[in-house]
């Protein structure tokens, strides 16, 4: 899974994210944990309609991008890396084994059940 860097700066009243890889994927938040969310939904959006380079390592990162000293001497931030999700990946069939409780819980509430889970494992993964 893609994954790139991002910095999350931490203001008074809500969180800033920058990706240094992406110049043009910024997103807020009235918290980390809302921040955070909102950077995996920016990312994967910005996923959809571009090509997405190769993702930078945080050596490669405070090397090579022009606002690192900006950031590590102004900000007060945190680095952490979020995941791509993207709805472009290609689908695969798999076989998995549930009890028949589950399954008849799942035929109640779906008449689709590869897209209940996985539609169920994205949420999981932006909450």
């Amino acid at each position: 899974m893609k994954q790139y860097l991002a910095l999350f700066e931490l203001g008074e009243k809500s969180v800033g994210v920058v990706f240094p890889d992406l110049p043009n994927v910024i997103t807020t938040g009235k918290n980390y944990e809302q921040a955070f969310k909102n950077a995996i939904l920016a990312l994967s959006f910005y996923a959809e309609e571009e090509k997405l380079p190769k993702e930078s390592s945080l050596e490669e990162i405070r090397k090579n991008w022009q606002d690192w000293e900006l950031w590590k001497n102004k900000y007060n931030f945190i680095a952490s890396y979020v995941p791509v999700i993207s709805n472009k990946t290609k689908t695969k069939r798999i076989n998995i084994t549930l009890s028949e409780s589950l399954i008849s819980h799942l035929d109640a509430v779906t008449d689709n059940r590869s897209g209940f889970i996985e539609q169920t494992l994205r949420n999981c993964l932006v909450a």
